[in-house]
């Protein structure tokens, strides 16, 4: 007897996971039969797939498992596809946009167009072309992403809303567009592993938008930077990266931080072998002066982190921050930089910024003062 139902036990667990195994099948297809013909090849980016079918049709899955099916113009939705599956209707326009990061993107791509709602006010903006199009009245102030103006979103016929994965601390406020019948899709290119995997989001835009072959091409010139970069020996010079609060700390990048992986594909070493936890999703580590000046105090160069607290043009407004400052070696080299404010909003220059943290540390050049993301304080 106990054999018996060992045997029934068995045949059962073979049966759930042939259904496990059928339910997975369906997860990652449409889940009516339809096969796809091709997949987006990527070559960075690990947080977001994109299938394409027949006629038109895309399948972009994230890594939260939130999936979209692009449906072109003039199209209808598929029969019988999977009820987690939200359709984006072409032409995608009217999008409100929350996610700073992805603003560069829509901007290189030349689709501001397909934008008319934003997240951030106008003097948030360090992209020309966002200042402009809210300066034209082309691009509205809607409500930062956890306050939402819903009413005005509503008026502009949106149907897509673009959010940054802190959309995760107001979740009302995601379930209320839902509810509403506005897609939300979060873009979670802050994830990406590799720095150049946030550059290599601009093809999920370009796949929502149909300009796959333009947002290639953007993003092989940024890998073609990393390429020059990579052929070159390493330096190994260290570089410390960090901001002082109005309090006095130190806000340092952890370490493996996407900030810090430039600096080492550029071929240098980041202060820090183990700051942070690398379990959390947070960037920066809290700490203080004393305590970093232990570990900084002889780094060859040091970067500060001006999208902060404003940008810092000279030395003397380097050295006011702290007394400690003048006792750095990288301030009595003369080796200080500082970040330009539009650093953080570029995330298609990426391959770009690494060159640029390569050419600080490898050029004798003394008349070398400015590059697009940093500039030398003197």
């Amino acid at each position: 007897m106990k054999r018996i139902i060992a045997v029934l036990l068995c045949v059962c667990c073979i049966i759930a996971s042939m259904g496990g195994c059928s339910q997975q099948r369906e997860e990652t297809g449409l889940g009516n039969g339809w096969e796809p013909i091709g997949t987006m090849e990527l070559k960075y980016a690990e947080e977001f797939s994109v299938d394409y079918y027949e006629d038109g049709y895309k399948l972009i899955t994230l890594a939260d498992d939130s999936r979209f099916l692009v449906v072109p113009e003039g199209k209808e939705l598929p029969k019988g596809i999977s009820s987690d599956i939200v359709p984006l209707y072409q032409p995608i326009e009217n999008i409100y946009l929350a996610a700073t990061s992805a603003m560069c993107l829509f901007d290189a791509l030349d689709r501001l167009d397909a934008l008319k709602l934003s997240g951030t006010r106008e003097d948030g903006w360090y992209i020309e072309n966002a200042v402009k199009a809210m300066q034209n009245g082309d691009l509205l102030y809607a409500g930062k992403y956890s306050e939402p103006d819903y009413e005005m979103i509503l008026d502009h016929s949106c149907k897509l809303a673009v959010e940054s994965t802190m959309i995760g601390h107001a979740s009302e406020v995601k379930e209320k567009l839902e509810s509403l019948g506005i897609a939300v899709l979060v873009d979670q290119s802050s994830h990406e592993p590799h720095p150049l995997g946030r550059t290599e989001w601009i093809k999920l835009y370009g796949a929502l938008l149909n300009e796959e072959e333009k947002a290639e091409e953007l993003f092989l010139k940024q890998v073609s930077y990393l390429e020059e970069v990579s052929e070159t020996e390493r330096t190994e010079k260290t570089v410390a990266f960090f901001h002082i609060s109005s309090s006095g700390f130190v806000v340092a990048r952890k370490t493996g931080d996407y900030v810090s992986k430039m600096i080492e594909l550029a071929g240098g070493k980041y202060i820090f072998d183990n700051l942070g936890d690398p379990e959390t999703s947070t960037s920066t580590v809290t700490i203080e002066m004393e305590t970093f000046f232990a570990t900084a105090k002889d780094a060859d160069y040091i970067i500060y982190n001006s999208t902060i607290g404003g940008e810092i043009g000279t030395m003397e407004e380097f050295l006011a921050l702290s007394d400690v400052l003048k006792n750095f070696k990288a301030v009595q080299t003369g080796n200080v930089w500082c970040t330009n404010k539009n650093m953080f909003q570029e995330t298609m220059e990426l391959g770009q910024m690494i060159k640029n943290f390569h050419i600080i540390l490898t050029s004798d050049d003394p008349s070398l003062t400015e590059l697009e993301y940093l500039h030398k304080l003197q």
